[in-house]
């Protein structure tokens, strides 16, 4: 994803008003901000700083205008910073993706070692999530249909030919595969152990080019490699004339896409209700289509989200 750096002035007022970088509210007040759900009129909506959460973010302003909030923007990107500064109501509403925030949240929580809270299936996800943002002061909302997790590529040519549409199939071709992924992909569960020990695959070894670079991809098209590390909202793999195969035994965490607010300003009935209903329209191909139309044709997110959610009838 690409990510951009939030300015320093930005960085540095986060970390003096959310009590330090590292740790946001104190535990002794936690139990206090969780106590009692808001509705603040005032609401400052969260970006990672890449296109996916800059798209979201806007989105979730534009309902919350539209529901009668003043609201703005602020870009951090950088979940050490923006995760205090939600809990201390410098930022009240975030886009996250379940597992991976609960993994996040369970390793602040528990350590690096815990064991991890995220998983393929979505209500043990959401459990763990909530369980764990909570006592936090967080609330996060329910998913919707969008999800953006890992996924695996290969040139639509060579699918025809050996017949896959799925990780399975692969796996039964019994074919030898150079998978194009980040370095990392040799000891992560879900990419290279995984990939031999649920599907079967014959992973031959890693091309380290990155998730979804474009090096990686071209690497797949000539056929240098067979396979590339890539996402379920990437928008540009027709364009190398890749297609995904579907992950049918359910190896990914179940990263869909979730509004995490913070409980006392943001987590009354008012904005709950504002967002939700994002949830009833948009789709994983949505979401690709949204970001392809900000990193393809260079729109901006804000056009790009009001567009979309004036299409749906949401404004």
């Amino acid at each position: 994803m690409n990510r951009r750096a939030a300015p320093a002035a930005v960085l540095a007022l986060l970390c003096l008003t959310a009590g330090g970088c590292a740790g946001g509210p104190s535990l002794e007040t936690r139990d206090a901000v969780a106590a009692s759900p808001g509705d603040n009129k005032n609401l400052v909506v969260g970006s990672a700083g890449f296109t996916e959460s800059d798209v979201l973010a806007q989105m979730y302003a534009l309902l919350l205008k539209h529901a009668g909030y003043s609201t703005r923007t602020l870009t951090v990107a950088n979940r050490e910073l923006y995760e205090p500064a939600l809990e201390s109501g410098q930022i009240d509403v975030v886009p996250e993706y379940a597992a991976t925030f609960a993994d996040w949240l369970n390793a602040k929580a528990n350590g690096p070692d815990a064991p991890p809270a995220g998983s393929p299936d979505l209500t043990t996800t959401m459990d763990n999530l909530r369980r764990l943002a909570t006592p936090r002061g967080l609330t996060v909302l329910d998913p919707g249909r969008a999800v953006d997790q890992n996924a695996f590529a290969v040139a639509a040519s060579y699918a025809r030919e050996h017949r896959l549409k799925t990780l399975s199939d692969l796996g039964r071709s019994g074919l030898k595969v150079r998978l194009a992924a980040g370095d990392e992909c040799v000891k992560r569960p879900y990419c290279e152990p995984g990939l031999k020990k649920v599907y079967g695959i014959d992973i031959t070894g890693i091309d380290p080019k990155g998730v979804g670079t474009t090096q990686a991809k071209k690497a797949v098209q000539s056929g240098q490699d067979q396979m590339v590390l890539t996402t379920t909202t990437d928008a540009t793999l027709a364009q190398f004339g890749l297609v995904i195969l579907a992950d049918d035994k359910h190896l990914q965490n179940a990263d869909y896409i979730v509004p995490v607010v913070n409980r006392s300003r943001a987590g009354g009935a008012g904005p709950t209700k504002a967002l939700d209903k994002l949830n009833k329209v948009l789709t994983t191909a949505d979401l690709a289509s949204l970001n392809q139309q900000i990193d393809s044709w260079r729109r901006l997110p804000q056009d790009v989200a009001r567009t979309y959610l004036e299409d749906k009838g949401l404004l």
